[in-house]
């Protein structure tokens, strides 16, 4: 557990240290955050360095394999993913705000590239002695064999957590105060179930998935001080999509995929709330759910600061993981 503390202590020291640096560049880059004026409060923001991601995911990447022990396929693959979901965001980031190209990377190229690297992922996965088809049903201690129906599962999860996480990334800290609960939940939920494995090579392996996960929540909480209210710096896409893939892997290599939901509840309130606005809108010719959608939007266009959304976000998905772990204690 102490290798799992300071590998969030490490990646934190690693990512604010580097904060200041990636800030002046993004700001000589005037890689400024084109801002659309649908909220009012927003139009100061006009401008702010974006690409801010790409110091969580350094320090999690040098904290991650410097403390990494023994058997690392797993920590490996899931900071590799990272890496490879940023690449992406990255590419659409400094084509549309640096290089000025307002379309970036068309749609159907981003979602080809995620779809490529969650496929990929998916049989990785459900041929890994470490991983495999068989997913743990939360809070009734039980496990279930998918099969083939797995590598779709998993294909679908990718997508829509990274698209959740990216919605969700909508006000200053919202994305990283959610995120940083739910990697240090994952961290200690793996933790205490690597702890119970007989396979000592499978528990070596879960323990360095324990510690990518810390590392992810340390670098998230180093960039919370140049992304809380109010932001010097956004994560972008660089981040979201790294942010999102991180979210998934945590979840899909310890086989708690079915939690995803449940701990990530508020990134699927966001993408539930779009789906519904789009669909009610279509059905109703104009009409809407929400004042706003995402979710987070309509709470804004009702008069509550962003301050005190990100605050809610942040309790309800502080007490959703304590419940979880609490079950997942009781468990054991």
């Amino acid at each position: 557990m102490e290798r799992v503390l300071f590998g969030l202590l490490l990646a934190f020291g690693v990512a604010f240290m580097l904060s200041p640096i990636v800030l002046r560049v993004a700001t000589r880059l005037k890689a400024g955050q084109v801002i659309l004026h649908y909220v009012s409060e927003h139009k100061e923001k006009e401008g702010t360095p974006t690409m801010g991601g790409v110091i969580f995911i350094f320090g999690s990447v040098v904290a991650s394999f410097l403390l990494f022990r023994h058997a690392y396929i797993l920590g490996v693959v899931a900071g590799l993913v990272m890496i490879g979901y940023g690449a992406i965001g990255f590419l659409d980031d400094y084509i549309k705000i640096v290089l000025k190209r307002n379309l970036g990377l068309r749609a159907y190229q981003k979602l080809i590239a995620q779809v490529s690297i969650a496929f990929a992922i998916a049989i990785f996965a459900y041929t890994s002695e470490f991983i495999g088809s068989t997913v743990y049903i939360p809070f009734v201690w039980t496990s279930i064999d998918l099969g083939l129906v797995y590598i779709p599962l998993v294909v679908i999860v990718y997508l829509a957590i990274t698209n959740g996480v990216n919605l969700t990334d909508g006000l200053d800290g919202l994305a990283g105060n959610v995120s940083f609960v739910y990697f240090l939940a994952f961290s200690i939920i793996i933790y205490l179930n690597a702890r119970l494995n007989v396979d000592a090579l499978k528990t070596a392996e879960l323990m360095n998935l324990s510690l990518f996960s810390a590392t992810m929540a340390g670098g998230v909480l180093a960039f919370l001080v140049l992304n809380s209210y109010k932001a010097k710096i956004f994560m972008g896409d660089t981040g979201s999509l790294a942010l999102g893939s991180a979210v998934g892997s945590v979840a899909v290599f310890s086989g708690q995929v079915l939690l995803v939901p449940v701990i990530g509840v508020m990134f699927v309130a966001s993408c539930v709330s779009v789906i519904l606005q789009v669909i009610y809108f279509k059905r109703t010719k104009g009409k809407r759910i929400f004042l706003m959608a995402p979710l987070h939007h309509h709470y804004q266009m009702k008069g509550k600061h962003e301050a005190k959304i990100v605050m809610g976000y942040f309790v309800i998905t502080l007490l959703v993981a304590v419940t979880v772990i609490i079950f997942t204690i009781r468990g054991l």
